[in-house]
């Protein structure tokens, strides 16, 4: 019986083939194989949020995730939200753009987790992203800033589909 498991799926928009151990989680794949430190391991339970990412467009804890459950799956880490120029998604924009962060630690997972809340519904009320954000924890900024950059990335998203269909 072999202990490690052969692996085909895209991580952030390039297809990997890769054998690994069948005990290792999600996180320790793209921290220690692909060099994606923006993926932060924190509580190792799969309850803070920090290590968010989205596995075909969901937001899932990669510290809680064994490595073979991702599969054919699509894989989307912090690393993969800017543009091929190197532009920023518009969440991390309205996240720079209001400092809607101290510490930094939850950061990439909040970005991760408003992400696929933005693609699911454009405009969310405050009420929806109070509810999704409460997944995650941070310890330093209250959340208000956090709230208050999903809503400017919501307009930011739309203003740049006006700008594409031009």
């Amino acid at each position: 019986m072999s202990n490690t498991v052969s692996l085909s799926f895209t991580l952030n928009g390039e297809q990997k083939s890769i054998d690994v151990p069948s005990s290792v989680t999600l996180g320790d794949l793209l921290r220690g194989d692909f060099n994606l430190s923006g993926t932060n391991l924190s509580c190792e339970r799969g309850v803070c949020g920090a290590c968010t990412v989205l596995i075909d467009g969901k937001p899932i804890a990669a510290c809680h995730t064994f490595a073979f459950e991702i599969e054919d799956a699509e894989i989307r880490t912090i690393e993969g939200l800017e543009g091929d120029d190197g532009t920023l998604d518009p969440v991390q924009e309205a996240f720079a753009e209001l400092s809607s962060f101290q510490c930094g630690y939850c950061t990439s997972g909040m970005i991760m987790l408003a992400r696929a809340l933005l693609d699911r519904d454009p405009f969310p009320t405050d009420a929806t992203i109070k509810e999704w954000i409460s997944s995650n924890i941070c310890r330093c900024t209250g959340y208000a800033m956090i709230i208050e950059a999903v809503k400017l990335a919501a307009i930011k998203i739309a203003e740049n589909k006006k700008e594409v269909r031009k």
